[in-house]
């Protein structure tokens, strides 16, 4: 599938930083940004490119700075979540793209909202999955300490943790526990790991094929960076007061995403409050989607994400 994609660019930063970037299809329609987020890299999108070249636009996926092929900055204590919003104007701006459609899920979520509020000249519109725009957070301090969140932000304690396996091993458990619908909470004594068997079968829309081109990707990067950002950064994210994101929006919700228990997160979306600062928002709860509901159900969200950008292209 990899193979589909045409072009595989390199972008020099201000900063002496290169970022990997994938890319297929012309900029007629327009172009489509795709921002990963963990344990992902560029590949997670290879369904969603591909339906977006089809349809007749760009499609662009980089792997986030430290991730797959791109570059890790130096030093550790200094990643800020600006930089990724940074690195995204850079990147439309290396490759003269006045104006572009923003996709993130997870974590990519975040500097897709925070583009489209610091830069809403550049984004015709923005798509997020799994994560919705939150400026006043959601409740994770009332979820007890074995959460995989607060596990992962200790400093070396995922390293030893995932250390004691092959990397194609420690994404598998993580594919696995991921795609479940209950949040991953380790108990006292044992290890985020130690939540999957490594005999657990892959979900069945994850081929072993898909597996090993992350894990290749993960083998160059390692997971030091990837824990830095976005688990130890997360503190360090700065929050408007009351942001209005202007641009026209769709969240697309897995109903079996283990997201949703976040403390607060179903009813904030369910009650509309989230419309307070997406205004222009569409919402779209998938009853059978996971946390990778891209991957799960490509076709489903490839439709929902094509019929989005076709409505509000001649708007752009």
């Amino acid at each position: 599938m990899s193979k589909s994609i045409e072009v595989h660019l390199s972008v020099e930063m201000q900063e002496a930083l290169t970022l990997h970037v994938a890319h297929i299809g012309k900029e007629g329609k327009g172009t489509i940004v795709f921002l990963h987020g963990f344990p992902e890299i560029w590949y997670t999108w290879r369904h969603q490119m591909l339906a977006m070249a089809e349809a007749g636009y760009r499609a662009i996926a980089p792997d986030c700075r430290g991730y797959g092929l791109s570059e890790q900055p130096k030093g550790e204590g200094n990643n800020k979540w600006e930089d990724l919003v940074d690195d995204l104007l850079a990147i439309l701006d290396i490759l003269h793209i006045p104006k572009a459609f923003i996709v993130g899920k997870d974590f990519g979520a975040i500097p897709a909202y925070d583009f489209a509020l610091s830069n809403p000249d550049r984004v015709s519109g923005v798509v997020t999955l799994g994560i919705p725009f939150s400026p006043q957070g959601f409740g994770l301090d009332l979820i007890p300490k074995g959460f995989y969140i607060w596990r992962w932000r200790e400093p070396g304690r995922a390293e030893n943790d995932f250390g004691r396996f092959d990397v194609k091993t420690v994404i598998r458990k993580i594919y696995i526990l991921f795609s479940g619908s209950e949040l991953p909470i380790a108990e006292e004594g044992q290890e985020i790991m130690e939540l999957v068997e490594t005999t657990t079968p892959l979900p069945s829309w994850f081929t072993e094929d898909d597996l090993q081109a992350y894990a290749d990707l993960y083998e160059k990067s390692g997971f030091t960076y990837p824990l830095q950002m976005p688990y130890r950064s997360i503190d360090k994210m700065k929050n408007n007061v009351d942001p209005k994101v202007k641009a026209p929006a769709m969240l697309i919700m897995g109903e079996k995403d283990y997201c949703l228990k976040f403390p607060g997160m179903e009813d904030y979306i369910r009650g509309g409050m989230i419309k307070h600062f997406v205004p222009n928002l569409e919402v779209v709860f998938m009853p059978e989607g996971t946390h990778f509901v891209h991957e799960q159900s490509p076709g489903e969200v490839n439709k929902l994400i094509i019929d989005f950008i076709n409505n509000h292209v001649s708007e752009a």
